[in-house]
């Protein structure tokens, strides 16, 4: 098992997970996060403090195609270790469906 990043954290982007992740498998893009599948450690520790609910265990149901967006950019993207200030607006973003194909960005983000 591992989790993943879903729709939910695009144009918020909390950082609250990376912060408690023992083993850095998070990776910032410009407007979301994602974990890499084959590095976490499926510990959970990540699910109960992202505040949009974005972080799923890969069993739940419709979880294949997030393991493979997740381990796509996680291999593109900066790792992110320390909790940055979410997106600006996060707050308008938080719970709106769709997010994927309104907003998502394939761009980097910083990283630490």
């Amino acid at each position: 098992m591992t989790y993943v990043v879903t729709d939910n954290c695009i144009a918020c982007k909390y950082t609250d997970c990376v912060e408690v992740c023992p083993v850095d498998c998070f990776y910032e893009g410009e407007n979301t996060l994602v974990i890499h599948p084959d590095e976490c450690i499926d510990c959970g520790v990540c699910e109960p403090e992202c505040p949009a609910d974005a972080i799923r265990p890969d069993t739940e149901p419709g979880m294949e195609d997030w393991v493979e967006f997740n381990r796509k950019y996680a291999e593109l993207w900066p790792v992110i270790t320390q909790k940055k200030d979410p997106m600006p607006d996060h707050e308008k973003y938080d719970g709106e469906a769709g997010k994927l194909e309104k907003y998502f960005s394939p761009n980097p983000g910083k990283g630490d």
